[in-house]
């Protein structure tokens, strides 16, 4: 875990995927509010006011997320005067900033999608409801894979995405970079092609 101090007001906390499973959350907790990343963050913020003198008492909190998708996740919390006493903190969800639902990834050739989807064929890993589109783009003489609405609960989500990234590279800011691809790109497969891929190229 890192911890950086942005301004007086502002921390970014940026942690990976096995330090969430050390502390026994998982991403869905997130977005329900579960009462163990309450905890989760409360213990952060004691350490960010050892650190860095971060004070959050009666203070109001925003916490904002974003998730790479590349086993990265980044905590934004913005402290705010209140004369009110804090309550339970709450995570805010910005559409599609907050845990980005959706991922992009750029292959150098179209001959790696090909050499992942039969990867994928042979790891026996269930495709059926990690999202609800997976598309293929021909963008700047690159093709790249988006995941749209991703279902975090998915549980094979880590090993389908460690798969992914032997033969491809993650796009930050997915959401932006995907909504260029698709409106200026040209789809090669609109749906299912991952699905599409090893049906066809395997």
């Amino acid at each position: 875990m890192k911890i950086e101090k942005i301004t007086d007001n502002k921390i970014r906390i940026i942690l990976n995927l096995d330090e969430l499973s050390n502390n026994n959350i998982d991403l869905t907790d997130f977005i329900n509010n579960d009462p163990k990343t309450q905890k989760f963050f409360l213990d952060i913020l004691n350490k960010a006011e050892k650190d860095f003198g971060f004070h959050t008492k009666d203070c109001r909190l925003l916490i904002e997320a974003f998730s790479s998708l590349d086993e990265v996740y980044v905590f934004t919390i913005t402290k705010f005067s209140s004369k009110k006493k804090k309550t339970a903190l709450k995570l805010k969800k910005q559409n599609n900033k907050s845990f980005s639902n959706c991922a992009v990834y750029k292959f150098d050739s179209f001959e790696e999608f090909c050499n992942l989807c039969e990867m994928i064929n042979g790891s026996n890993v269930p495709l059926g409801n990690i999202c609800k589109k997976i598309s293929l783009y021909f963008y700047n003489d690159t093709y790249y894979l988006i995941f749209s609405k991703l279902n975090l609960s998915y549980r094979n989500f880590r090993k389908l995405f460690s798969l992914i990234s032997e033969f491809a590279t993650a796009v930050t800011k997915p959401f932006h970079f995907g909504a260029k691809v698709m409106e200026f790109g040209k789809p090669i497969i609109k749906q299912n092609a991952l699905k599409t891929g090893i049906k066809y190229f395997v």
